[in-house]
């Protein structure tokens, strides 16, 4: 059964704004009392948060589809619906978030470090919000934004300051276990350890953590055995320990030639060349073993490295060893940038950037892109009229009919707002209202003009009155 996995595909999808409302208040002797429709609430968002808690992905390996809930629409009587709750996701330390195309979107290092992984929609406005001076009575609401929805990639990259690599079976795991209280699986057969081991070492005032990399044998930069899998795991350390073997039982490996294979791999893989390196000559309290290193240390040594000789099992040299890897980690971390405070950079947007584009396709319709229209779009109730009137004069506001005059575009080229895949396609009418026209003016309610029932009535009473007086004034009780 699985226990570790550090690579997922993770399909998540934040929650959709809540519909605004499109209310008249209703009282006694008000009969049109004004709009009071709320708006939408918004749509919770997908967030990737680091915890410490958590070391492997394998809960989104089991449950890889997730989703935040939606924002609850407006009611009437200014009632504005409730936000979507976000949903907090907790991933590892080290967690690199990919797209489809393995672009990365976020390096994630650091407790409690977070990513926006999808954002929730934005609720639609209420009619209430949608009156003013010029539209006193909207009979309509904007619909919520869709949330985004996103397919991604989240790989597992090990934090740690040195790591372990080196032939399967040489004594990583047996060394990890006495440097530090890690307590990995242990065998004398190859490929006993599946997954990375982790541990904490104190040397002096320095305290660091080891990776022990399991897997790596020639070809693994080539996907043979699990190298590939864990190759990963070594980006982020800051020394490199060769723990080369020997006391082995096969005749065609030596201390050296394994170093070689490892040290091509790990070229081959790339991107490791600048960290500094220290070769470890495990399993010395075998008497074969402790002869052949001492025959291949002069060597390692004229190649440039500094060799401990130790054994796991005897725990003879790892005084040494804990403390010149704390000497190398000390000068790395000393090396590092100091890390400055978040600072909050404002990009605002160009006077002259109306933000959107406008081209022609091949076959000659016209497509116009840009966040606000296709925004406006995806909020616009084409069911009614008086909503479809209001789209028209917002991107007319925008400048998009001037665009599309520009471009080229008569009465009745097919426009396209939004991408291929999800676009509102209609014939082009300039200067049209798009039938609300039939309402009086645009984003106007025809009913807020009518008179009132009351006043409608004493109104026909006077005009009676006047009618009769007028007859009244007329009437001569002389004449013949």
């Amino acid at each position: 059964m699985t226990t570790f996995v550090d690579r997922v595909e993770l399909h998540v999808a934040a929650g959709n704004g809540g519909h605004g409302c499109a209310s008249v208040h209703r009282e006694k002797f008000k009969p049109l009392g004004g709009p009071d429709g709320g708006n939408g609430g918004r749509g919770g968002d997908v967030i990737l948060t680091v915890d410490q808690s958590v070391t492997t992905l394998l809960e989104y390996h089991h449950s890889p589809h997730r989703k935040a809930t939606n924002g609850k629409p407006g009611e009437g009587g200014n009632r504005s619906g409730k936000d979507g709750q976000d949903l907090v996701l907790p991933v590892p330390d080290g967690t690199v978030v990919l797209d489809g195309a393995g672009n990365v979107l976020a390096d994630l290092v650091g407790h409690g470090t977070s990513y926006v992984a999808a954002q929730g929609g934005r609720g639609g406005l209420g009619n209430a919000a949608l009156a003013s001076a010029r539209r006193k009575a909207p009979g309509f609401a904007l619909l919520g934004v869709p949330g985004d929805v996103q397919d991604i990639h989240l790989e597992l990259k090990t934090v740690a300051d040195v790591a372990l690599v080196g032939y399967p079976s040489a004594g990583k795991s047996s060394l990890i276990s006495v440097l530090s209280a890690a307590k990995p699986k242990i065998a004398d057969y190859p490929f006993t350890t599946l997954v990375p081991n982790l541990g904490v070492v104190t040397a002096g005032e320095t305290v660091y953590t080891v990776a022990d990399v399991p897997g790596l044998i020639p070809g693994a930069s080539q996907g043979k055995g699990l190298g590939l899998e864990f190759l990963r795991h070594v980006e982020r350390c800051s020394v490199l320990v060769h723990v080369l073997d020997t006391a082995t039982l096969e005749s065609e490996r030596d201390p050296v030639s394994d170093l070689d294979v490892i040290e091509a791999e790990l070229s081959e893989y790339g991107g490791l060349d600048n960290r500094p390196r220290i070769v470890v000559l495990n399993k010395i309290d075998v008497p074969d073993g402790k002869d052949l290193a001492e025959m291949v240390r002069p060597d390692l040594q004229a190649r440039g490295y500094r060799v401990f000789e130790v054994s796991a099992v005897a725990h003879m040299g790892l005084k040494e060893l804990s403390f010149a890897l704390a000497e190398l980690v000390a000068a790395a971390r000393a090396a590092r940038p100091k890390e400055e405070a978040t600072r909050i950079v404002i990009r605002p947007q160009a006077v002259d950037d109306a933000g959107f584009t406008v081209t022609r396709e091949e076959d000659g319709l016209f497509r116009v892109r840009g966040e606000k229209p296709e925004r406006w779009v995806r909020q616009t109730d084409f069911s009614n009229d008086e909503a479809v009137g209001y789209l028209a004069d917002r991107l007319n506001r925008l400048g998009v009919e001037e665009r599309l005059m520009k471009a080229g575009a008569r009465n009745g080229d097919g426009v396209a707002i939004g991408p291929e895949d999800n676009a509102v396609v209609f014939d082009w009418e300039p200067s049209v209202s798009a039938g609300a026209e039939m309402l009086g003016r645009r984003g106007e309610d025809h009913r807020f003009e009518a008179p009132r029932p009351a006043a409608q009535r004493r109104r026909d009473r006077q005009a009676e009155k006047d009618e009769a007086d007028g007859e009244y004034e007329g009437f001569d009780p002389f004449a013949s």
